[in-house]
């Protein structure tokens, strides 16, 4: 396979000359990276809980008051019955 010179130094990621295609690239200094994640981020977390809150939690709610019930029977008869050992000294 031989390369040709003008692509001896170029990057791994410009090797290729493609044509028709438009590509857009934004220098990391550029950027920012926590725009607007107070001013919009917040109250887009607010709404999003406010519209997913009913649909999480009933059955979680659900979920835990049958976990205490059976915790619960689980532990009273798991005691053992006072009156069955009154007439033992």
């Amino acid at each position: 396979m031989r390369t040709t010179l003008s692509l001896l130094g170029a990057h791994f990621g410009n090797l290729a000359k493609v044509h028709g295609i438009v590509t857009y690239k934004l220098s990391p200094y550029e950027q920012r990276a926590f725009a607007g994640a107070i001013s919009h981020g917040v109250p887009n977390m607010f709404r999003r809980f406010r519209s997913n809150v009913f649909t999480v939690a009933p059955p979680f709610i659900v979920g835990y008051l049958i976990y205490d019930l059976t915790e619960r029977e689980h532990e009273r008869q798991m005691r053992k019955n006072p009156k069955d050992f009154e007439d033992e000294e």
